[in-house]
């Protein structure tokens, strides 16, 4: 079992600082990310989630609805593990509670911008990539889509 626990949290939350910090050693201090790329405004309009080992917030992430190819889609973003508590599985986790959370909203089509180098990492989950590539911050990017089926008798 694994020692990480997941939890939502909004910007208003104390844990809100928590997650900012995260972010910011990941992409902003490892990753060179420009702060006002990071902090892109969108942070109000998403659910955000984090991961704690005892009172240690060590994870984060957020997804948003989007509009996606004349639909809705909830986009999966932020990923970041502190580099001291990566190799454990810890990433998986987040990104399985990610979907079930974007899922429980009603979600059932889901768009990610991986990071190039994680792009089996995401096809593990059942991500395809739609073929577009591009470059983000001086990182390559790989868009990729997926889509669950929805359960008629579940209405």
């Amino acid at each position: 079992m694994s020692d990480l626990h997941i939890a939502i949290i909004s910007t208003t939350d104390d844990d809100w600082a928590s997650a900012r910090a995260v972010r910011e050693v990941v992409f902003v201090e490892e990753q060179d990310c420009p702060p006002d790329e990071e902090w892109d405004g969108y942070d109000e309009s998403c659910r955000h989630l984090i991961g704690r080992v005892g009172d240690d917030v060590v994870a984060t992430a957020r997804w948003r609805a989007v509009e996606h190819q004349g639909r809705t889609m909830a986009k999966l973003e932020r990923f970041a593990v502190l580099d001291a508590h990566r190799g454990r599985g810890y990433g998986r986790e987040l990104v399985q509670a990610a979907l079930d959370d974007a899922r429980e909203a009603g979600h059932n089509a889901f768009l990610l911008h991986a990071q190039a180098h994680l792009e089996d990492f995401y096809a593990s989950f059942g991500f395809s990539s739609t073929g577009r590539r591009f470059t983000e911050v001086g990182i390559s990017h790989v868009e990729m889509i997926m889509e669950v089926e929805t359960d008629p008798s579940a209405t």
